[in-house]
């Protein structure tokens, strides 16, 4: 599809490993496309912005004010991932930059990895397996147990914790689940009223809620104290949400049987540095480096969706899945069938701004002053954010998209062909 500025100079950064099918699918598309194994220092981030219209994180490359303050052609920011917290979203926002997300594309890989942990937590197999490295061949059933009729209690009922809840009602398991708001159980899952009824019910917790104020050290010693001797603790959600030396403290003293961990409140920066942990080491305990959702099938699907959204919004201007600016999913520019063929097809002015009132009426009126044709007109707007998308007839479209330049509320003003 032809767009006003050209493709060839659209140039799309794309941090920490992203899936190769999305620098594919930029480049298809005739953008630029750059590529970084790992996430950048704070210096090299402030340089690999600075002309860049795109850009694509995973979850440790912060995109804080500083950032966006140094990326002026910045059109959208791409979370290769679930999470946006490492984002500066109301910053963003105020920039006109939407940034889009992947919510549901590795809920599947998330939700199967912490299965498999359940699993192998019960059975010890993780110790089993170091035993036979090192020579040694222990047959015994001591210490192993099946997870069928063990109370499962998930926390943060979301796309993949009702999955999980799924899986282990299939595996014989009784599921109870703790969230914040009320959720429709899926199966003969159970919601309890509170985090401590969870803890104290439970023989295996699994956690599966977001990065926020209310979640980080959600789960510290008190918390730990509650949960049943001899229980499990999984986290795969974010690193924040536990305290790790009080989990150490908790799996050392035998209060708990075993801990799998995917994620940690510090995390190195890139493949093969040094981690170090209070956990590690520590029997029947599982620790893996951030791959919850590192499946290649995950990693694809999410290349796919965000790259659909990056597509869209540059080419359309649509910001359907945008995660801090309003949504509006617009059709297709398209040229008319038949005489009016010879015209060229309409113009699209994008339009965020500040969302205070009288400015519709502000830009209706610039537009009337200039007697300009407007075929359609699109609008949402959030708490703070406008966003109005005009159909223009192609004589009318620079003088349109100068006169709502002028308007003071404006924040960002993009014309399409």
């Amino acid at each position: 599809m032809k767009t006003s500025f050209p493709k060839n100079k659209i140039r799309a950064v794309l941090l920490e490993g992203v899936h190769d099918s999305a620098a594919r699918a930029l480049r298809d598309e005739g953008f630029q496309v750059e590529l970084l194994a790992g996430a950048p220092d704070p210096a090299k981030l402030l340089k690999l912005v600075a002309d860049a219209h795109l850009l694509g994180i995973r979850s440790k490359t912060e995109v804080t004010e500083q950032v966006l303050a140094a990326a002026p052609r910045l059109l959208a920011i791409g979370c290769f991932c679930i999470g946006t917290n490492q984002v500066a979203l109301e910053a963003a926002a105020a920039r006109g930059v939407p940034v889009f997300n992947s919510p549901f594309s590795n809920t599947r890989s998330v939700a199967e990895l912490t299965l498999a942990e359940i699993v192998a937590l019960y059975r010890r197999l993780t110790e089993k397996s170091r035993l036979m490295h090192a020579g040694v061949w222990e047959k015994s059933a001591e210490g192993a147990h099946e997870v069928r009729g063990r109370t499962l209690g998930i926390v943060g009922y979301g796309h993949i914790g009702s999955q999980v809840s799924v899986l282990a009602e299939a595996f014989g398991m009784r599921v109870i689940y703790f969230d914040i708001v009320p959720k429709m159980p899926l199966g003969n899952a159970r919601q309890v009223k509170s985090l401590s009824e969870l803890l104290q019910e439970s023989d295996v917790v699994t956690l599966h809620v977001p990065a926020t104020r209310e979640t980080k050290g959600m789960i510290g010693a008190a918390q730990l104290k509650k949960m049943k001797p001899g229980a499990m603790l999984i986290n795969n959600a974010r690193g924040g949400v536990v305290h790790i030396p009080a989990l150490a403290d908790a799996i050392k003293s035998g209060h708990l049987a075993g801990a799998a961990l995917d994620v940690f409140p510090q995390e190195p920066s890139a493949k093969g540095e040094a981690f170090e942990s209070p956990v590690r080491g520590l029997e029947n305990v599982i620790l893996t480096p951030h791959v919850g959702g590192s499946t290649e099938e995950a990693q694809a699907a999410i290349a796919e969706d965000v790259c659909r959204k990056f597509l869209k919004f540059v080419n359309v201007g649509s910001t359907t899945g945008a995660v801090n600016v309003p949504e509006v999913e617009l059709p297709e520019q398209t040229t008319p069938e038949g005489e009016a063929k010879k015209a060229a097809r309409k113009h699209r002015i994008l339009h965020f701004h500040r969302n205070v009132p009288g400015v519709l009426s502000k830009m209706h009126g610039l537009i009337a002053e200039l007697g300009a044709n407007i075929s359609a007109e699109y609008l949402r707007t959030n708490a703070e954010i406008g966003y109005v998308v005009l159909d223009v007839d192609p004589t009318d479209g620079e003088k349109v998209l100068e006169r709502v330049k002028s308007i003071p509320e404006t924040i960002r003003v993009r014309k399409l062909w």
